[in-house]
């Protein structure tokens, strides 16, 4: 009776204190840890999110740290190399136009070309005393200079290219000749050939080539044709097929023949031509040589052992024609043909025709023959009327 009555005394006063607002009941969501060491009651800090300005930054420079370190597939690297078309056209207009206004500024206009190769013409054309000279490029034909190259002339001893030229592709070198009385009587140069005697055609051949020989000339053209006459109709065909349209023989050793002539072109081609014949080419190299009875025959080609690179060629001279050359030289890999006519100092014209030829570049070889192409030019380089 005593403890019922004291447990109801007590829950009188602990209701009339929850009552009153004296007790309060620790929250469930909020647990009490206690500090054994202090002895008192710790309240854990709550977290606070973070501000949206955070996340947004936070998760901008997630993709750039992964991108920098994380190794990415093939196909990704493509797709991501791939820029679009608007950005790829606005990085191209940005680089495109410069190139193009320093291509424009590099490339000169074909008529200001044209007139510093007519300049470089005039004034070599005023240091030689040659009518007519052109330089060719042995390798392809191009012209380097002319002046007259198409002009007519008597072309004397050059002609003797294409005697000893037919000579090579038409006689057993071992053959023997005979010699006529008009052979033998053809004035100096001469090797003096005797017309009871008969002579190695190798031996004759050499006489032309070398000694410009006109009795040996005769001779030969007369064993290859019967007569000079037709051996010369033979030279004149051989030079058509060689490619010297504007050539006409009359006589076999090149002596003034009234319808006779060729022009410095035409030598040059005729030349270029006969200079790819390796016998021709070996022949017109030497200094000199020796004939089966040991006639020393000596080469009139004084270039040989005076300018650079001489591979051979052939001097002529008349009072018609004046002095006449044509000769290949080469230096490197550099190879010409120089063709003179009517000059009155043949050597020192060939000294500074030569080594104007080496001195053009490669390239203006190739831009010549383009302008030549566009401009409808006959001659790659535009030749100087000379006064004939």
């Amino acid at each position: 009776m005593k403890h019922s009555l004291l447990f109801l005394l007590l829950t009188t006063v602990l209701l009339s204190l929850v009552s009153a607002g004296m007790f309060v009941a620790p929250a469930a969501a909020a647990p009490l840890l206690r500090d054994d060491k202090a002895k008192q009651v710790v309240v854990p800090e709550r977290k606070q999110a973070p501000a949206k300005s955070a996340i947004k930054s936070n998760t901008s420079k997630k993709p750039k740290a992964i991108a920098k370190n994380q190794d990415i597939s093939p196909a990704k690297k493509k797709a991501g190399a791939a820029r679009p078309q608007s950005v790829a056209s606005a990085a191209a207009k940005k680089v495109t136009p410069k190139k193009k206004v320093a291509a424009k500024k590099a490339a000169p206009k074909i008529e200001t070309v044209m007139a510093d190769i007519q300049d470089n013409n005039e004034q070599l054309s005023k240091q030689i005393s040659a009518k007519s000279a052109i330089i060719m490029d042995a390798d392809n034909g191009h012209t380097l200079f002319a002046v007259s190259p198409d002009a007519p002339r008597q072309p004397a001893s050059t002609i003797k290219i294409l005697t000893g030229l037919i000579a090579i592709k038409s006689l057993d070198f071992n053959e023997s000749v005979a010699v006529s009385h008009k052979a033998a009587e053809q004035p100096s140069s001469k090797v003096h050939l005797q017309t009871q005697k008969r002579y190695k055609a190798d031996d004759l051949i050499n006489a032309v080539l070398l000694s410009s020989a006109n009795d040996a000339s005769v001779a030969l053209a007369e064993k290859i044709a019967g007569s000079e006459q037709s051996f010369a109709r033979m030279m004149t065909l051989r030079a058509k097929f060689c490619g010297a349209q504007n050539t006409v023989c009359k006589t076999a050793n090149g002596l003034t023949a009234a319808g006779q002539s060729s022009t410095a072109r035409d030598l040059a081609t005729i030349f270029r031509h006969a200079m790819q014949d390796e016998e021709f080419s070996q022949r017109m190299k030497q200094v000199q040589t020796h004939t089966t009875e040991g006639k020393l025959l000596k080469n009139h080609n004084k270039a040989l052992w005076q300018i650079q690179g001489a591979e051979g060629g052939k001097t002529g001279f008349t009072n018609a024609a004046g002095q006449t050359y044509v000769g290949k030289f080469k230096r490197g890999e550099k190879e010409i043909i120089v063709a003179i006519m009517g000059s009155h100092t043949m050597w020192a014209d060939l000294k500074t025709l030569v080594e104007y030829g080496f001195a053009q570049p490669p390239s203006t070889i190739a831009r010549t023959s383009e302008l030549r192409e566009k401009s409808n030019i006959v001659a790659a380089v535009p030749g100087i009327t000379r006064q004939q």
